[in-house]
């Protein structure tokens, strides 16, 4: 092979191996033009060529990725509308001049905000032209044949040879048979055997990049298609998938409210938690699980399950999760006509581990007082389960289990503020157009209870009886997130794809059989790895090894030859 030849061949290969580096490319060698900004004379398609050109890039991919990454962080560090509007509303009143800010650029709606869209999309855009390119490249690849063998084998970074009494034909079909049981992709190029392995290394590559476009569509979809409500349900109610059902819901913008909804229910049938009594993780819940009958359609039939923390119920595609719990002590509220106007249990929030617990009663409807006026009465109230004493001013609870029970009422009468049509809060007691009831030495009226007990309030307003019977409370999550199994999906394949691009070598190896003067066959072998590799010299090692078993040399047996990094050809006859 001529020097012009040799030339030619190395540039083949260095061009092959450049077709699927996910190294970044100097301006340069990327843009036919010099790498520099476009021309004026290009026009309005030499300038769309050359945006696309760059937007495709590998390199701005990786920038636009970056810049999603950083793009996500306010989200984590300021309150979503999505996720707390509560949270929002405390930010604005907090921070009155930094909050209209926030709000302008849209730091409340991170992933729906238009500069995170952009950035998505861009990033979106570019993966697919970077790959779409790449993938053709790599089916011609996998549909040719590795290239002939250079015209200097020793110029390879490993390199063996020996000379055998065995036709170069019949070293040739031994090399070939051999290569291809090692999985290699191997054929006669005139005399040389060429042979390649390692195609996955490239596969597991755009495995990973293909891997990442699921994972953004998938979050996409997620956030367009998904639904999301909580509903707090005590022992003994229920609860019907539909809108109006919900404490709270919120949903994708593509989601359709009307139709969309899983047509399901199900009733709380009792709420089991035990906890531990000793030892430092005292309090910690052993068991917490929900006991529920369900349906689902309209017309199921009804089920038993139950709901864990960590083991949702699934109906259709959607997923009941258990959030939280606590309890609803049962309240009896008499006006002062001795006339029952109030009667269940009123769930109450817990403030700590041990399940303090505070919240607020409304009796809105059909009180009197004793002179016949139509009044409203509210009670401000703490619960603890295991009355652990008064401290500071308040009550506290010392385990989390019903052991020793207490209700701590503080009495209201006047106006709460409902009929306006307003929201409230439920479980807070707007006292701006009430009025405290008081003692006759004029302090404030407020009285701990126990189970059974009843508080008969000044003036002959009534009573409250903290009734024996102490229902729990559990919260749930009904969700539909459409995206998920794709997005793990795509993690998983992401995952496999990066390790077999990290993983696999890819590696080609030549077997050269000539007849030499002497009348011998001069056998060469050599190995070119396409990233780094340190055990390519003992790969080759081996197959030279397994090869010389076959063509051996006939004069006395050398060691079994071994593959070395060679900078100039060895003498002939001997052996690296």
């Amino acid at each position: 092979m001529s020097k012009t030849e040799e030339q030619a061949a190395e540039t083949d290969e260095r061009v092959a191996g450049d077709r699927l580096s996910t190294a970044p490319k100097d301006d340069r060698e990327s843009d036919p033009q010099g790498g520099g900004p476009a021309p004026a004379s290009f026009g309005v398609v030499g300038w769309a060529r050359w945006f696309w050109r760059q937007l495709t890039s590998m390199r701005v991919a990786l920038i636009l990725l970056f810049m999603l990454s950083i793009a996500s962080i306010p989200g984590s560090l300021v309150p979503q509308r999505s996720v707390d509007q509560t949270k929002v509303d405390d930010f604005f009143k907090a921070h009155e001049t930094l909050a209209p800010l926030y709000d302008k650029v849209q730091l409340f709606d991170v992933y729906s905000s238009v500069w995170f869209s952009a950035i998505y999309i861009l990033l979106f855009v570019s993966l697919i032209g970077c790959i779409v390119p790449r993938s053709w490249q790599f089916v011609g690849q996998l549909r040719g044949r590795p290239p002939g063998a250079p015209g200097r084998l020793t110029r390879m970074p490993a390199y063996t040879t020996w000379r055998t009494d065995k036709t170069p034909d019949e070293v040739r079909a031994l090399a070939l048979a051999m290569l291809k049981k090692k999985r290699f992709r191997a054929h006669v190029d005139g005399t040389a055997v060429t042979a390649e392995k390692g195609y996955l290394r490239e596969a597991g590559n755009l495995i990973f990049h293909i891997a990442l476009i699921v994972l953004l569509l998938a979050f996409a979809t997620g956030q367009l298609f998904k639904s999301e409500g909580g509903k707090l349900i005590t022992e003994g109610s229920g609860f019907s998938n539909t809108l109006t059902q919900y404490d709270d819901f919120k949903s994708g913008s593509l989601f359709d409210r009307d139709h969309d909804l899983e047509p399901f229910g199900f009733r709380l049938d009792d709420f089991v938690g035990t906890y531990e009594r000793s030892g430092p993780q005292r309090g910690t819940p052993r068991v917490y699980e929900a006991h529920i009958t369900y349906s689902e359609g309209a017309d199921g039939k009804e089920k038993k399950g139950v709901i864990e923390v960590n083991t949702p119920l699934t109906v259709g595609g959607s997923k009941v999760h258990l959030i939280g719990h606590g309890y609803a002590p049962t309240i009896t509220v008499r006006d002062g006509r001795g006339k029952a106007v109030f009667r269940g249990p009123a769930p109450l929030l817990p403030t700590d581990s041990n399940v303090t617990s505070t919240g607020a009663i409304k009796v809105m409807d059909g009180y009197r007082d004793k002179n016949g006026k139509r009044t409203q009465l509210g009670f401000t109230a703490v619960f603890v389960p295991t009355f652990g004493g008064a401290g500071k001013g308040s009550m506290f609870s010392k385990y989390p289990g019903l052991d020793y029970p207490a209700l701590a009422l503080t009495g209201y009468h006047g106006s709460l503020g409902v009929d306006a049509g307003l929201p409230q809060n439920v479980y807070q007691l707007d006292t701006r157009k009430m009025t405290q009831f008081k003692k006759p030495d004029g302090s404030p009226f407020a009285k701990m209870l126990l189970p059974g007990e009843t508080m008969t309030l000044p003036d002959g307003a009534g009573s409250v009886t903290f009734e024996k019977d102490i229902k729990e409370w559990a919260t749930f999550q009904v969700s539909q997130q459409p995206g998920n199994m794709w997005a793990l999906a795509g993690a998983i394949a992401a995952i496999l794809g990066l390790a077999g691009s990290l993983f696999i070598q890819r590696r080609r190896v030549w077997v050269r059989a000539v007849r030499s003067d002497d009348g011998t066959t001069l056998v060469e072998m050599a190995g070119l790895g396409r990233s780094e590799s340190g055990r390519l010299p003992e790969e080759l090692a081996a197959l030279a090894e397994t090869l010389y078993t076959r063509a051996p040399t006939t004069a006395t047996p050398p060691p079994a030859p071994s593959a070395s990094p060679a900078e100039e050809p060895p003498a002939e006859g001997a052996r690296a």
